[in-house]
């Protein structure tokens, strides 16, 4: 079967995965939580530096966690993580969520954070996540949706780069308000309307260590970061307008009435 792939639009700059590493399973997996109990065995598809893998593996304990990454580095970075919590019920793996080497039937949940919008064929990966998963399991998929983000004070700047962003990532292969479309996505992977349960969560970036935080990320990853290449070397943006987003960023930051939500879509399918 062939691999259908994108370009990862993001990266893994420090500036991504400083985002990357505050994610917890309580900010970016509380739909899953009530899922999961001591036992269970994991898949964790794109877990990245690993800190959300890290809380499954102590919720699921003596369960097992198989986290699994696209990028062997950021697995290291992963590994580094669940040592330092201490855990030794977590295993690492290379793999292509398109086709995963894994046996039919090998995972009581199988879990996806901000995974499959940056993938070729996320109907493919959903299959592929669908076939691991025991019969009785759960696939778990969460997505933000940039269509959607909102935020205040208005920016025209800031709407530039809203629009810029989605053009570069689906340039790549991927798709940026990927939210909104998980639930067609599952029901093309063969999950049908009963077992699909649908919600949506947010980030909320309001004080004024938020404000900076996601400002500076965002910023820095504009003008520093694999984004910043695909966006040059695709011609969606010369460096001097990449700036004067990476400006508009910080300025928003400094407003002390600023306000950023995140929207995600996510679903829950039972096998």
């Amino acid at each position: 079967m062939p691999r259908e792939t994108a370009v990862y639009t993001h990266g893994h700059h420090e500036s991504v995965l400083r985002s990357h590493r505050w994610r917890t399973a309580a900010n970016s997996a509380a739909y899953l939580l009530p899922e999961l109990r001591s036992g269970l065995d994991v898949l964790d598809v794109g877990c990245g530096p690993g800190t959300i893998t890290a809380d499954l593996a102590a919720l699921v304990a003596p369960g097992t966690v198989t986290a699994v990454d696209a990028a062997a580095d950021v697995l290291e970075q992963a590994a580094e993580t669940v040592a330092a919590r201490g855990l030794d019920n977590v295993r690492f793996a290379v793999a292509d969520v398109h086709a995963l080497d894994f046996p039919d039937d090998s995972f009581d949940v199988v879990h996806a954070h901000q995974v499959l919008q940056h993938v070729g064929d996320p109907v493919q990966a959903l299959r592929e996540m669908r076939r691991v998963c025991r019969p009785g399991g759960t696939v778990a998929a969460r997505d933000s949706d940039y269509g959607a983000f909102t935020w205040y004070p208005a920016s025209p700047a800031l709407d530039g780069w809203q629009e810029l962003y989605r053009r570069v990532a689906r340039a790549n292969g991927g798709e940026p308000d990927a939210g909104r479309r998980l639930r067609a996505w599952a029901r093309s992977a063969g999950f049908t309307d009963p077992d699909i349960t649908s919600t949506a969560g947010t980030w909320c970036f309001a004080t004024p260590e938020e404000r900076a935080w996601w400002s500076g990320l965002w910023a820095e990853r504009t003008t520093a970061s694999v984004y910043a290449e695909l966006a040059v070397r695709g011609g969606h943006a010369d460096e001097e307008r990449l700036a004067g987003i990476a400006a508009a960023w910080r300025a928003w930051g400094a407003d002390p009435d600023a306000w950023f939500m995140v929207p995600h879509g996510e679903v829950l399918c039972r096998v």
